[in-house]
């Protein structure tokens, strides 16, 4: 049975909210400790590395046990209901803590952000294995990538522009309330547009190792893990430079130093509104070359484009026009489209060789594993700017003041953000057709 338009748009809402706190948790939690509660540094990188490596635990565990859980209603929606209000929750816990003492503040956001981060793994795996109970036609499949991908920019969006543009006027706790109800509504919302679709209401029997072992005996879909992460890692490089690039690499006019400090947080915002837009436009033209082209060679060359504009930043800033600045991020939001979407359409299609070999529905263990490694490489991304930063000499500052970066600082800025993602998803394309290809032939012989 074919999905209807509402479906496939409802399944692409819930990464609305699910993307609100992906952005909250790599860019604003730890400025949060460090610049508001005076939390040293070292702690607070502690603290977040911490709760990460217990996200990437418990995401195995969730996938299992709804592969595994019996509900009149499928073995997804009840996890994805749940865990919207514990998401939510846990997000606006974040962002009261009281005004205590370093260790008193440190404990309290360490806490709430355990519980965020559970209810997002209780959305975030159930969500992604619907994709392949939903379907198995790999165009319809390419369409719902392309809603989801689009209403995952609106979630950066809220998260990266949104929050923090009203946070610099109200605070970041009532910024918080009135944008976390987003995962609730955008969750919510998607469970009730795809009621009528599709689904697998038998529980997976197999015990945890076994069910594991089917997943890692999935050769093309392991390769492809490792590969997505590969891409991630540039992005996530990239990603974490955004902040340090509206300050220092847009310059006021007419003058050849960086952006005053006042306006360093709403030119990050106009930055992310240009990334997204160019995304949400790109979405359509990705899943049509998909369909044109097939997904890996679809994806090849959106990443080739993305190589050319990142390698066109380089050369363009720092820059004082602001036009030109909006301009290039609307192209790297296009590229980035392509990043975002085909592999999500690509991996559901593996995840039917498994079912149709050992007749277990284990999209939740798939789901586990696929996001396990793009966690590990959104923990990596940030550390490796912060080396290659210290590595040149960039100075800390302290009070919000901008300090003035040697020339050599704020060119490894720019090369961090530019040339090194280019060149990881050059590797990328490299392990694409070279690695990956050859064992998705093997499996899906009839994929030209």
């Amino acid at each position: 049975m074919a999905l209807s338009m509402r479906q496939k748009a409802g399944w692409g809402l819930a990464d609305m909210g699910i993307n609100v706190f992906v952005v909250v948790k790599q860019l604003l939690v730890l400025s949060f400790l460090t610049q508001y509660l005076a939390v040293p540094v070292v702690w607070a990188g502690a603290l977040t590395t911490g709760i990460l490596i217990f996200d990437m635990i418990t995401d195995p565990a969730v996938g299992y046990l709804s592969d595994r859980t019996r509900s009149r209603f499928g073995r997804r929606v009840p996890w994805m209901v749940a865990g919207a209000v514990v998401l939510a929750g846990g997000m606006v816990g974040i962002f009261a803590a009281p005004d205590g003492s370093a260790s008193a503040d440190l404990a309290w956001v360490g806490g709430f952000f355990v519980v965020a981060t559970v209810g997002f793994t209780m959305v975030a795996i159930p969500y992604g294995a619907m994709a392949g109970e939903m379907t198995q036609d790999p165009r319809e499949r390419s369409q719902m990538t392309g809603w989801r991908m689009a209403f995952a920019s609106l979630g950066i969006l809220v998260g990266g522009a949104a929050i923090p543009a009203l946070a610099g006027s109200v605070g970041f706790f009532q910024a918080m309330l009135v944008f976390a109800p987003v995962t609730v509504v955008a969750v919510w919302g998607s469970v009730g547009l795809t009621a009528g679709a599709p689904k697998i209401v038998t529980p997976a029997e197999g015990s945890f190792v076994a069910l594991a072992r089917l997943v890692l005996a999935n050769g093309a879909f392991m390769r492809l893990v490792l590969i997505y992460g590969l891409m991630t890692l540039g992005i996530a490089v990239l990603t974490a430079a955004v902040p340090f690039a509206a300050v220092y690499l847009v310059l006021d006019p007419g003058t050849s130093v960086f952006s005053q400090a006042a306006t360093g947080l709403p030119m990050a915002s106009l930055m992310f509104a240009a990334f997204v837009v160019g995304s949400i436009l790109s979405q359509a033209v990705w899943v049509w070359l998909s369909a044109r082209l097939g997904k890996v060679r679809a994806l090849v060359s959106g990443l080739i484009f993305y190589i050319c504009v990142l390698c066109l930043v380089y050369v363009v800033l720092p820059s004082e026009v602001l036009g030109l600045v909006c301009g290039v991020f609307l192209l790297v939001g296009a590229a980035n489209g392509a990043y975002q979407q085909i592999p999500w359409a690509i991996y559901p299609d593996l995840m039917d060789v498994t079912r149709r070999a050992t007749g277990e529905a284990i999209e939740g263990a798939f789901s586990a594993i696929w996001l396990f490694g793009q966690k590990a490489a959104n923990a990596i991304g940030p550390l490796i700017l912060s080396l290659v930063l210290g590595a040149f000499g960039w100075l800390e500052a302290s009070g919000g003041e901008v300090v003035a970066q040697s020339p050599d600082a704020v060119w490894a800025l720019l090369a961090a953000a530019t040339l090194l993602p280019a060149g990881l998803l050059a590797l990328s394309i490299l392990a694409l057709v070279w690695i990956y290809r050859p064992a998705e032939r093997a499996l899906l012989p009839t994929r030209g």
